[in-house]
Formats: C-alpha cells, structure tokens, sequence
C-alpha cells in the first residue's frame, strides 16, 4: 500500500493526530514551535514538506478537515491555525470572513516559479501586490471506471455515474464542492448561471434522480479507490490522484474525460490573521511550492502544481498520460472552472445536498 493510501486508510479508520478543539482554542499541536497546517485528508504527509523538515528538523503540524465548509466553520468558531487549504470556488467567502491575511509575496522563495495563470483568480487580489491565496494543486474532478467492467454506450460521459445498469455500483465524493458542480453539467447548467432558482432546481433533480444508483458518497477517496480496485463498484466520482493510484497497482481503470467537459479547480494556501507561527506559515507555503514537491505531486499523483520548474522534469508524454499540461491554461479552460458564490448559496446548496444524500 502506498503511503498515501495507508495515511487515508487510516483516517477512514478514525486514526487521525488531532481532535477538534473546543472555540476559541488553538489547534493541538505536537510542539508549539512549528506551523500548524489545516488540511484536506491525504495532504499530512513528509513526502510535501522536506524543505520545510530540512530546515526545522521537523514536520509542521497537521489537522485534517473533509470539506472546505466544514473548515471555515470551524475557524470561524474559534479554531486557530497557521495556514489552510481552501480551493477557488471558497476564496470569496474564505476572505469575507475576515478571518486571513494576505500572503506577502516577496516572503517567498519560490514565487518568482509560480506559473501566474494560478494566481489571476476571481478575488484574489490583495493589497500591495500581494494575494490571499497562494496557488499549490490543480486539476479535475471526473468518471474514473474500470475499463473491463464498465461498458461504454457512445463517447465517455456525465451519464456513465446516471447509468441505471450499474444501480449500487455508483460512488461519488460527498462534498457539494464537488458533486454539486458535477450535477450541474450534467444538467446543462451553465456555471455564471449556478446561483439561479432555476438552475438550482435542475441541479436538484438531476441529483435525486442519481441518489438511488450511488452505493456510497464519501470524502474517504481510499473507500472509493478500493471499492474500484476490488469492483464493488464500477465507476465513482474522483479526483485525478485516484485513477494515477490505482493505474500504478496495476487496476484496469481510466479517468474519463466527459464529452460535456470535466469539473476543474484550483487550491492552495492561506494564512490565517492571527497566525501563532508566522515565519514558519511562510516556510510551510515555500516547501508546498517547491520543485520537490511539485515532482511528487506530478508523478505521484497525478495533479498540477504551480512550478514551472517541476513541470520542466516531465515529458509532454507523460503530462499527457496524467491529463495534465505544462500550461495550465489548457487543463483548465477545456473543463468547467468553477465560480466562486455566495455564502447563502453554499449554505442552501448544502443543505439540499445533505437532504437528497438522506433520501428526500
């Protein structure tokens, strides 16, 4: 099992470095001297933050979080770290919230290598030349499905997860962050109009019309690559990580590349205002974006990362093979890109979403 697998299999079993603290507490922490990361599960690992170890002698911290939502909640409740890691479609209410500062550039060893088409986001531009989020992993959400059990009717689609066939052998991940978006291409829905009643409503019931074929929604990406490797399931809802992971063990699977387009996205790195460890928030961002780094991210798992130089030690065959591109801009424009909204929106979008995974 890969180390990535193992990491998540056993957050999946309830085996984790941290509980929630009580509001207004500062996360748990291993030692007080070093930088607390407050994270998707899978990201906790040395593999990202050797410069970080190299100069410390030291991991940073590590708390885990299932969902963007999730996470701002509980920063909002009083939960204080160093720096979290949100995604594009969050940044407008992550900075409405007053609760993060912007990241000062010129701090950055590694900025002048950041590829700028991953900075130029809707609201994140900051005071001074400076923005909020510091871009660090980039790619799609889509179909991955085992080739020799899934059988294709027509080009590669949204309606292999809709397929009535395959009942029970669904997966999807469970966040609306992902799903949601998901169901709105499969509804025809275009994305400047998401916030519409009427969009909302076709969203709705593309997603109730799904509900009874998924075997299980989860944020676990190793419950899905394992009920894929094992074929309880043929076909679930990924990120790009999970079809490079189960390729690499020799799993008949593919990623699929939708004929109505693919989800896309940007995540990466913010500093929260009362940030206890702040030169160390900074060293935290640099090994994130470091060459190192981004050559695990690109070989191992298969997303973008924001160094042009770690692209440069790929071939084009390869970023190929893995979806991705030297330039950004050609991954992320053939896909759906999606928008940033409202607080209320998310709040009523989640609300239905947790109501149609419930059966109603």
């Amino acid at each position: 099992m890969s180390r990535r697998a193992f990491t998540r299999s056993l957050m999946a079993a309830g085996v984790g470095m941290f509980s929630v603290p009580l509001a207004g507490r500062r996360a748990l922490a291993a030692s007080d001297d070093e930088a607390t990361f407050f994270t998707w599960g899978g990201y906790d690992i040395p593999e990202l933050f050797g410069e970080y170890k190299e100069k410390h002698g030291a991991l940073p911290n590590f708390a885990t979080f299932g969902g963007s939502e999730e996470a701002l909640t509980k920063m909002r409740a009083g939960y204080v770290v160093d720096v979290s890691h949100p995604c594009n479609q969050a940044l407008t209410r992550w900075v409405s919230s007053g609760l993060f500062q912007p990241v000062q550039t010129d701090r950055l060893a590694h900025w002048g290598d950041v590829m700028p088409e991953l900075v130029d986001l809707p609201g994140n531009d900051a005071e001074g030349g400076n923005v909020w989020m510091a871009p660090f992993d980039w790619g799609q959400t889509s179909v991955t499905y085992r080739t020799d059990m899934f059988e294709l009717e027509g080009e590669e689609s949204w309606d292999m997860l809709w397929d009535e066939r395959y009942k029970g052998r669904l997966g999807s991940l469970a966040s609306g962050g992902d799903a949601w978006w998901c169901g709105a291409i499969k509804a025809e829905v275009d994305f400047k109009d998401i916030d519409t009643p009427e969009a909302f409503d076709k969203i709705a019931a593309v997603m109730r019309e799904q509900r009874p074929l998924i075997r299980v929604y989860t944020d676990d990406t190793t419950t899905l690559e394992q009920a894929l490797a094992s074929g309880e399931m043929v076909a679930a809802m990924t990120w790009n990580s999970s079809a490079v992971l189960l390729q690499s063990e020799g799993v008949p699977v593919k990623f699929a590349k939708p004929k109505e387009g693919a989800l896309t996205w940007v995540c990466g790195v913010m500093i929260h205002k009362d940030a206890p460890n702040l030169d160390r928030a900074y060293d935290v961002i640099d090994s994130l974006l470091s060459v190192e780094t981004g050559k695990f991210m690109i070989g191992e798992w298969g997303y973008g990362h924001p160094s042009k130089k770690a692209f440069e030690l790929f071939d084009d065959e390869t970023l190929q093979g893995l979806g991705l591109s030297a330039n950004p801009s050609n991954i992320l424009d053939a896909g759906h890109f999606q928008i940033p909204q409202s607080q209320e929106w998310e709040t009523k979008m989640n609300a239905m979403f947790e109501e149609i995974k419930a059966g109603f």
